[in-house]
């Protein structure tokens, strides 16, 4: 199969079920290095299940993922994440028992390069200092925002050439929503990182990326620029509020 060489991820006539329902009819997408591209749609379009899928977490009935010119539909988890993908999924999913510190390190638990991993300690406490401020604080006592950097954080150990966000915004203080989000942007901007976001607030998910896929009911319906598509009278009435 002939991939586009200019894409780090191609996904390509994904199909996934749970058990007899479809998730994902026959999706199609793909994402440059360096942008941030962002799948919106109403709850139940597929949305995580195709960031579950990507991850190895589900497993595709028929369709391909290609990353970086290696086809990675059957591969386990571990190996996904080896390649340089990293998901933070939604709810984020920390250690609620261990230390800020410990979360970090599991982060790191594939890395074998101990300057590197300082090097990227150093770059997460730039990006969220408070991180590094509750270093030997339970996880599970942060606030949800703290979660939700500390999830990032997390990610970010694993040195990952693509950080899948899926629902970044969910359970958060509104006035924590836009620091999460000006983040998200600081990291796609400074670090060169590729980032693919799930984001139901499809308004705050189009203003920071480059490019948008809309999802409904498994399938993609709308692509484009992410600025054209904020104008889009359809795309308005139905996610940006009129």
């Amino acid at each position: 199969m002939d991939w586009p060489l200019t894409q780090m991820l191609t996904v390509k006539n994904l199909e996934v079920c749970y058990g007899a329902i479809s998730a994902l009819g026959d999706v199609s997408f793909s994402i440059a290095a360096g942008r941030i591209v962002t799948l919106i749609g109403a709850n139940g379009a597929g949305k995580t299940t195709a960031l579950r899928t990507i991850s190895g977490l589900l497993r595709a009935k028929s369709g391909h993922i290609n990353f970086n010119g290696e086809d990675l539909t059957r591969l386990p988890p571990h190996q996904i994440v080896a390649r340089g993908i990293c998901h933070v999924p939604e709810g984020r999913m920390i250690f609620s028992n261990l230390s800020v510190d410990e979360n970090l390190a599991m982060g790191a638990y594939l890395q074998r390069d101990k300057a590197r991993i300082a090097q990227n300690r150093d770059y997460v406490f730039s990006i969220f200092p408070r991180l590094k401020e509750r270093l030997t604080q339970a996880a599970g006592t942060l606030s949800g925002g703290e979660q939700q950097m500390l999830a990032i954080g997390r990610a970010l150990m694993g040195d990952p050439k693509l950080l899948m966000l899926d629902e970044p915004s969910l359970g958060i203080a509104p006035k924590l929503i836009s620091t999460i989000f000006e983040k998200i942007v600081e990291i796609n901007r400074n670090h060169g990182l590729t980032i693919l976001l799930v984001e139901q607030n499809a308004r705050l998910a189009l203003e920071i990326s480059h490019e948008a896929y809309v999802l409904e009911t498994g399938r993609v319906v709308l692509h484009g620029p992410s600025p054209e598509l904020r104008t889009n009278p359809e795309l308005k009435a139905a996610y940006l509020g009129g």
